[in-house]
């Protein structure tokens, strides 16, 4: 009996020898080690065991790679929302010509006119006892604090006009700010969907309904709230008055367009401004086929049409530079804590294995 207790002394040994053939410079994966025997065939060096490890390290290790694969998931959505940032650069390129020429066509014509525009009912300043507010927002979540600021800053605004005594109502475009601004009771009017790619129809449909709104008399100024997309980590909320118009406004406000960089891996927005449009020289001796007045009033609905589709443009911009943002944040929380969740369980899987050498050593002690 004590003669098979020191062979079974001297195996264990022989498992922890100093020679060249014990160790290998071969990398295993994470939860496995090698079963090298002394003298043994090559087969024996590549073989691998399962070392059993507590139920600590385990769930540990299954952590490491959920979020190592929610990781994956918000650098995908940030690559997309990037993609889509493109995209909407493109269409408010597209459209620039024909704001151009009806920022040149209208202020050709506001000249001809001498700049009385008296009889245009889009142009004539009323005395404000009613407003409504168009706030657009977001369809979607994942986006930071691009929702909430811009309902906040619709929020304050109409009590800010409750408190000076106005009638306010609202037009809401965005499911976010539909579904906050339903649940709590506020006077809502019209609302609206707005999806990742806005399009013309969409903002004719919304053009059309403050247009009648404006016109029937039942609001005297509407006011539009929407998101300036300034820079890929910064967006302004915005308030601007959208009807009554400004002749002046329209025919010498400038504009601006921007466009998506990539340098060294690193994305970037390049702004460019762009001075207004000339006013178009009319002769003296041409006749129009309709009054003037007539054509500025079918002009000045294509304008609002223009502004509402550049704005929608402009928040989803702003909304998927926001999400980019936060998909970015989340991939580094997500490395970081991976990180730190590895140095956990390299200590735990460190623990298993001088726990086991523990318990051979003290059974070899035991034996003799």
């Amino acid at each position: 009996m004590k003669l098979l207790c020191f062979a079974s002394l001297l195996a264990s040994a022989a498992a922890f020898t100093s020679s060249g053939a014990a160790f290998t410079t071969q990398s295993y994966n994470v939860g496995e080690r090698s079963v090298n025997i002394a003298g043994g065939s090559a087969a024996h060096h590549s073989r691998k065991a399962t070392i059993v490890m507590s139920g600590k390290a385990n769930a540990i290790r299954d952590r490491i790679k959920t979020v190592n694969n929610t990781k994956k998931i918000t650098m995908a959505m940030k690559l997309v929302a990037a993609a889509k940032v493109r995209r909407a650069q493109d269409a408010v390129l597209a459209t620039r010509p024909f704001s151009e020429t009806l920022q040149s066509v209208f202020g050709g014509l506001v000249n001809r006119m001498g700049g009385d525009t008296a009889d245009i009912p889009l142009l004539t300043q009323r005395e404000v006892k009613k407003v409504t507010i168009c706030c657009i927002t977001g369809d979607r979540g994942l986006c930071g604090g691009y929702n909430s600021f811009m309902i906040k800053k619709a929020e304050a605004r109409f009590n800010e006009l409750k408190g000076a005594g106005l009638d306010v109502d609202m037009v809401l475009i965005g499911k976010k700010g539909i579904s906050y601004f339903q649940n709590r009771g506020y006077p809502i009017r019209a609302s609206f969907e707005c999806g990742q790619n806005p399009t013309s129809k969409e903002a004719l449909a919304i053009s059309e309904e403050l247009l009648n709104t404006y016109l029937s008399g039942e609001t005297d100024t509407i006011e539009l709230l929407y998101t300036k997309f300034v820079s890929l980590i910064a967006s302004t909320p915005s308030v601007r008055t959208l009807v009554p118009f400004s002749a002046s406004e329209i025919s010498q406000k400038g504009d601006e367009v921007f466009q998506l960089t990539s340098s060294s891996g690193d994305f970037g927005v390049e702004r460019k401004e762009l001075a207004a449009a000339e006013p178009q020289e009319f002769p003296n001796d041409m006749i129009f086929e309709q009054d003037p007045v007539q054509i500025i009033n079918s002009i000045l609905p294509l304008y609002l049409n223009g502004q509402i589709l550049r704005t929608l443009q402009e928040s989803v911009a702003s909304e998927l530079a926001a999400r980019m943002q936060s998909m970015q944040s989340a991939s580094d929380n997500a490395k970081a804590l991976a990180k730190d969740l590895s140095l956990q369980y390299n200590r735990a899987r460190q623990a298993a294995v001088t726990q086991e050498i523990l318990e051979i050593v003290a059974g070899a002690q035991a034996l003799e």
